[in-house]
């Protein structure tokens, strides 16, 4: 064990030549990153955790109920044992040689049987409340954490000056409000990273998960280089624009239509701004070319910035995703008027197909008739033919 751990701290690969760990040892004059300092995260995670279950059960389910938003789930299906069984036991999503035989076993025609299955399958899915308080959780926490980041930041020279993050690197002391930022942070993450196993399931839970742990090792590894002050900017500016996403999923869910299209429009901006513009042009400069002009490249300092790429590679992808849904649906809204809710519905961090939630008539019912139920009309027509909703 100690020739892995030796193996595993090399100065060599941690830190810039000619430096060692012993150079940033805490002194009575100064106090530097230890690696020690990360265990904190984990009961902080915790503790996380239980605020948000408190601020979830006493803070935002009142709000909620205050806004007429009820915990009343989707549509029960009908009862049917052999139905709930190959459910249970088979497949959530028979296939179409399944449903024939369905069909012929239970006298349904196949429409009716893959409507069960999408009722059967929208009894697991959370309440509009169970996920307006969710939001609410994650708006309330992302607009303190963004908060507290611009009034520390707008009080250090590094954010007016990007190449005072490498000047005297890494001999550069550690701040207490660096210091709680920076656990706060990785707290959250670690706190999203375990939750994300019991939250509301969405499609992108694989990308979400590499998203977060992503996030935690570019925290975990700026720390223990001291590689900070650059961290601080990249956490700021990629929270700029959650808290403006949650606010547009809870104005969808109280039914504030105006609201919601403002808020998500607000978003989409900040997001495409803050992560195509500034974050490459601005960040990603400083972190490939004046640390390199400055200190010069080791080891850790290839894999930072190649998750720094990373990072910048889901961000593509989450803009291509925006600008996608939000021109499907003003091409949608040409025959009538443009809602938005298929993309902000639920956050960036997320795409849901809604063809899943599509209102249900009970079993045996006409064909031709649920297709004109289920159609477009009506103002969330095209919500209903497998649109698809952003959601964090």
């Amino acid at each position: 064990m100690a020739g892995i751990l030796a193996w595993f701290w090399n100065e060599r690969f941690w830190l810039p030549h000619n430096v060692t760990w012993a150079d940033l040892k805490n002194t009575e004059e100064a106090t530097f990153p230890q690696a020690e300092d990360l265990y904190l995260a984990f009961p902080l995670a915790f503790c996380i955790f239980m605020v948000r279950l408190i601020f979830e059960r006493f803070i935002a389910k009142p709000c909620a109920i205050a806004l007429s938003i009820q915990a009343s789930g989707p549509q029960i299906a009908q009862p049917n044992a052999i139905l709930e069984k190959v459910f249970t036991a088979i497949t959530k999503h028979p296939d179409e040689k399944r449903l024939e035989g369905l069909s012929k076993q239970l006298d349904w025609d196949v429409r009716s049987i893959q409507r069960w299955f999408r009722q059967r399958r929208n009894q697991e899915k959370p309440s509009t409340l169970t996920r307006f308080c969710e939001s609410m959780w994650r708006f309330s926490f992302y607009l303190y954490v963004f908060t507290y980041g611009v009034r520390f930041l707008k009080k250090t020279p590094w954010l007016w000056n990007t190449r005072h993050c490498w000047y005297n690197y890494p001999y550069q002391p550690l701040t207490t409000d660096l210091h709680y930022y920076y656990i706060l942070e990785l707290s959250f993450y670690w706190s999203l990273m375990f939750s994300q196993f019991t939250d509301i399931k969405r499609k992108d839970f694989g990308i979400m998960f590499l998203h977060h742990l992503v996030s935690i090792l570019l925290i975990t590894f700026s720390y223990v280089n001291n590689m900070a002050r650059v961290g601080t900017l990249v956490l700021c500016l990629h929270d700029s624009a959650d808290a403006l996403l949650e606010a547009a999923k809870m104005a969808n869910y109280a039914k504030f239509q105006k609201m919601c299209d403002l808020l998500f429009v607000m978003f989409a901006m900040v997001f495409i701004t803050t992560r195509l513009g500034i974050f490459p042009l601005w960040v990603l400069n400083t972190t490939l070319f004046e640390s390199w002009e400055i200190v010069g490249p080791y080891p850790s300092w290839w894999v930072f910035n190649l998750l720094l790429l990373l990072v910048q590679g889901l961000n593509c992808f989450w803009s291509y995703l925006i600008v996608k849904i939000a021109c499907k649906a003003v091409s949608r809204g040409k025959a009538g008027k443009w809602n938005p809710l298929h993309v902000s519905k639920d956050d960036r961090s997320d795409i849901e197909s809604s063809s899943d939630e599509e209102d249900s008539e009970p079993p045996g019912k006409n064909p031709h008739t649920a297709t004109a139920t289920n159609g477009t009309s009506g103002t969330n027509g095209y919500l209903l033919t497998g649109s698809c909703s952003m959601d964090d």
